[in-house]
């Protein structure tokens, strides 16, 4: 499995990589391209090699992802409503910077714009805390954690949003301007680390894979320094840092869920934002199986935009969202692992608390 390491070696030199977490996922019966004839490496859907990457990338990701999830039977499912959406997404944390009352802060980073950013690592959201109170010590700042869920529809995604007031931390009510919703711009920021992998993932090549491959343990930093360039340069999504979230899958892996008191076990797929988790989860169960053809394989992963994907879910579809379980990220293990902050470029902008009305995610 050394290209799934050498994609590792690759992100590792560009940034720091979080401890990963594990789990038991076992290999699907029922995948799209596992057929009576199949052998081990068409099981994956790759030829043994640079499988993992590259690939047919003249689909687009959502027609990739739904060829290899649909069922057999091509039975459609229902749409998810809109409850359901924010019941699948209810699990995850994001974080924000919010005043001791819970009221989140707007950043200014010039003079006609007002931002407020969610992040799904509580160490950039740390960095920007850090950032702004290196500004003012007498800021009374916070980190802030919120379900992903409950901002979804109401603060993301909500073109109708109440008036809210921006005033200065500490200031009184009578000072605060009053704004519409619309005024001020929602970012989520995924973590820098997975939105390197993904658009490494839609910029590699078969050639780069096998010349990583070849490379190995002796992955120099000038062969590193080449594929996250390219990345960076060439990919034809996740081109922004904020509000495009990859969510990686491998459409072969599934796991089971614990069944309830009279009910049959579940299987789930698992959908991951950290790309690190989940290669390192289908390693340690490779790892463990007896076949050695098996364990050296590498599988093809999908990546997937969850704006995209969302809106999937809430259209009939040949794919049972009902039975895809979304990991949160793990976060890293050292402070300030995952990156600078995205406003650091923006000088020393202004905060503003913002208050009026629920608090965020309520």
């Amino acid at each position: 499995m050394k290209f799934l390491c050498s994609i590792s070696s690759v992100v590792l030199t560009a940034v720091s990589i979080a401890r990963c977490s594990t789990a038991a996922p076992f290999v699907s019966s029922n995948a799209a391209t596992l057929s009576s004839s199949s052998s081990v490496d068409s099981v994956f859907g790759v030829g043994r090699g640079g499988g993992i990457f590259g690939g047919n990338r003249k689909k687009d990701s959502v027609a990739d992802v739904e060829d290899k999830l649909k069922a057999e039977s091509g039975e459609t499912f229902p749409a998810l409503s809109q409850e359901e959406v924010e019941e699948w997404l209810g699990h995850i944390p994001v974080f924000a910077v919010t005043d001791s009352n819970g009221a989140g802060v707007v950043l200014k980073p010039d003079n006609s714009t007002s931002v407020m950013y969610f992040f799904f690592s509580p160490q950039m959201a740390n960095a920007t805390l850090a950032q702004l109170k290196s500004t003012n010590d007498s800021l009374d700042l916070k980190l802030s954690a919120f379900s992903l869920g409950k901002i979804w529809y109401k603060i993301l995604n909500n073109k109708d949003q109440q008036e809210i007031k921006l005033k200065q931390p500490g200031a009184d009510d009578s000072e605060a301007e009053v704004f519409s919703g619309g005024d001020v711009e929602y970012r989520i920021v995924p973590d820098t680390r997975d939105l390197l992998g993904a658009r490494m993932l839609l910029t590699m090549t078969p050639e780069d894979g096998e010349e990583m491959k070849k490379a190995g343990d002796t992955m120099t930093p000038e062969l590193a320094q080449k594929a996250v360039e390219k990345a960076m340069t060439e990919s034809p999504e996740f081109k922004e840092n904020y509000n495009e979230i990859p969510i990686f899958l491998i459409a072969q892996m599934r796991m089971q869920k614990p069944a309830e008191e009279g009910a049959e076990p579940k299987t789930i797929l698992p959908m991951y934002f950290s790309l690190q988790t989940m290669v390192a989860t289908w390693q340690q169960f490779m790892s463990a199986q007896g076949d050695p053809e098996l364990k050296n394989m590498e599988p093809a992963i999908n990546v997937m935009n969850l704006h995209k994907l969302v809106e999937m879910m809430r259209q009939p579809s040949e794919i049972d969202f009902r039975s895809c379980l979304l990991l949160p990220p793990i976060p890293a293990g050292g402070p300030g692992g995952a990156g600078a902050s995205p406003v650091a470029a923006a000088g020393a902008p202004t905060p503003d608390a913002m208050g009026g009305g629920s608090t965020l995610g309520d």
